[in-house]
């Protein structure tokens, strides 16, 4: 089930892109649980058709993994040099194409050795750092990382065992696979179960996984809505705010306390805030298309060099230095991914500076947007390999929308009114990243996310009417993504991507990397 900071506004991370950084590192800690900590080969596998052959280098899903595998978090500062701390630890990797047909483009398979064993591991990042373990071995099962696993291979049929666990220890799960000599039982629990290992239990192998999102799995979960729709009809006439329906939603999710809530994302806004400060002063990165740009831009526009757009100046001098951040390997939060990780945050927390808010409105609007895109991650998705750039930049839109109404203190029908009108204005875009970096025209269309945001979030303070509903409107760039062609959905394959100057600048990158010695990091 859908948590705002496990799917929506976060992980915090380093990296361009939260689908193949944040999510092959979160596959990494998982794949690394699965040896013990003792991995001597790696071999991963993409298949041909999907998105990873032509985009797991340049978007940062071989820093992830590679970081992963050596068991490090998401922001560590070590990410960039990822690779070679990998060859120094004295893992063996292989990455290998193949002709599989996997039916999700993001899929990693890997199979990891040791002289005591070999597994294998198939896993799919769904977008925004989310992932799930779909096959370990032979047998099909579901991992997403948030609680303990413990795996247990058994040489009888595994009843008894699972019976007993299910009666003598407090867990969510329990299920038992059968293999072609014994069995594999499959634990979920709130923290790793220790079970004795007698020679006559048939026990041969235990491992424990850990859980590797922010908001851990929570049994007998009641939600109080998880479609716009549910929340209208459960809300009434109350028009309770969005801040404080998304309180209540996460409060149910993930068994937390409204200050637990309010605290997290006061934590995230504290990071974001430290990142725009980063970025306007200057940020240095070698592997890169865009230099330092929002520093001139803050000059030009303190001396009133630029058009007068009032905050609107102050929203793209936000969203370009987050993501120059991002883009110099520098800590960003995904909101709701990595590569439209300055929209949202960008046009709050510009926004609310300009009112002269305090951090504690900022909060209150980031949890606004969040439960928007919980509406977004439950029935759709975030990755822009499934959805285009309408499920990264529209949905960032979409979010933002919400956000810069509760700002304004809009009501509740308000926000979700700017919310459709913003992704409404979104549905068809494509992801066509220059030179196979999320940068170009990622940066623009940030920019575009967020003055969309703004413009329909006046409009519907206004009274503008949406026409068609949120949800019809998330359903709709899901039907939308379904006619996309591959080409224009994150490969590196179509649009801008394929432009000679965008060629060009990828050959340039590339013999840029092939000569650097100096142990930088690009």
């Amino acid at each position: 089930m859908v948590s705002i900071f496990n799917d929506v506004i976060g992980p915090v991370m380093r990296g361009p892109s939260s689908s193949h950084c944040a999510a092959a590192l979160r596959i990494g800690r998982l794949a690394r649980d699965l040896m013990g900590g003792k991995i001597e080969t790696v071999l991963v596998e993409y298949d041909n058709a999907g998105s990873l052959p032509n985009t797991h280098e340049s978007q940062g899903s071989d820093m992830g993994l590679f970081g992963g595998l050596l068991g490090w978090e998401a922001a560590d500062d070590r990410l960039p040099q990822s690779g070679q701390a990998l060859k120094d630890s004295g893992i063996q990797l292989v990455i290998e194409y193949i002709d599989i047909n996997d039916p999700h483009p993001n899929t990693y398979r890997l199979t990891l050795q040791n002289k005591q064993e070999v597994h294998t591991l198939h896993a799919i990042s769904t977008g925004g750092g989310i992932i799930e373990v779909i096959r370990l071995d032979d047998v099909e099962l579901s991992i997403a990382g948030d609680c303990y696993e413990t795996l247990i291979w058994s040489d009888n049929d595994g009843s008894n065992l699972s019976d007993k666990i299910d009666k003598e220890y407090s867990v969510y799960s329990v299920s038992v696979h059968p293999l072609n000599r014994g069995s594999l039982i499959h634990v979920k629990a709130g923290e790793h179960i220790s079970i004795p290992k007698p020679k006559s239990s048939g026990i041969t192998n235990i491992k424990h996984l850990h859980p590797v999102l922010p908001v851990e799995h929570v049994p007998n979960i009641e939600l109080p809505f998880t479609t716009c729709n549910e929340l209208l009809e459960n809300d009434g006439d109350q028009q309770t705010p969005l801040w404080q329906l998304a309180i209540d939603y996460e409060k149910a999710r993930g068994g937390l306390t409204e200050n637990q809530v309010i605290t997290k994302m006061t934590d995230i806004v504290k990071i974001l805030r430290k990142s725009i400060a980063q970025g306007i002063k200057g940020t240095e990165y070698d592997d890169r298309v865009l230099h330092h740009q929002s520093g001139e831009f803050e000059k030009l526009m303190n001396a009133g060099q630029l058009l007068n757009a009032g905050a609107l100046n102050r929203i793209i001098l936000y969203v370009t230095a987050l993501m120059e951040v991002k883009s110099s390997m520098g800590v960003i939060v995904a909101a709701p991914t990595a590569g439209a990780c300055a929209a949202l945050p960008g046009a709050i927390i510009a926004m609310a500076e300009a009112c002269d808010l305090d951090e504690d409105a900022m909060v209150k609007a980031m949890l606004a947007s969040g439960l928007i895109g919980v509406f977004i991650a439950t029935r759709w998705t975030f990755a822009a390999e499934v959805g285009g750039c309408q499920a990264e930049g529209g949905a960032a839109a979409c979010m933002a929308a919400a956000g810069l109404v509760t700002l304004a203190g809009g009501t509740r029908d308000q926000a979700i009114g700017a919310s459709s009108m913003a992704f409404q204005s979104m549905i068809g875009l494509i992801c066509d990243p220059i030179a196979n970096r999320v940068e170009a025209p990622c940066l623009g269309k940030n920019v575009m996310a967020a003055s969309n945001a703004l413009s329909t979030a006046n409009m519907s303070l206004a009274g503008y009417d949406p026409v068609i509903p949120l949800d019809e409107v998330i359903e709709t760039a899901k039907q939308v993504s379904k006619q996309m062609p591959r080409e224009l959905r994150c490969t590196n394959l179509g649009g801008l991507s394929i432009t000679p100057t965008a060629k060009a600048i990828e050959k340039k990158l590339a013999e840029q990397k092939a000569n650097c010695r100096s142990g930088c990091g690009c």
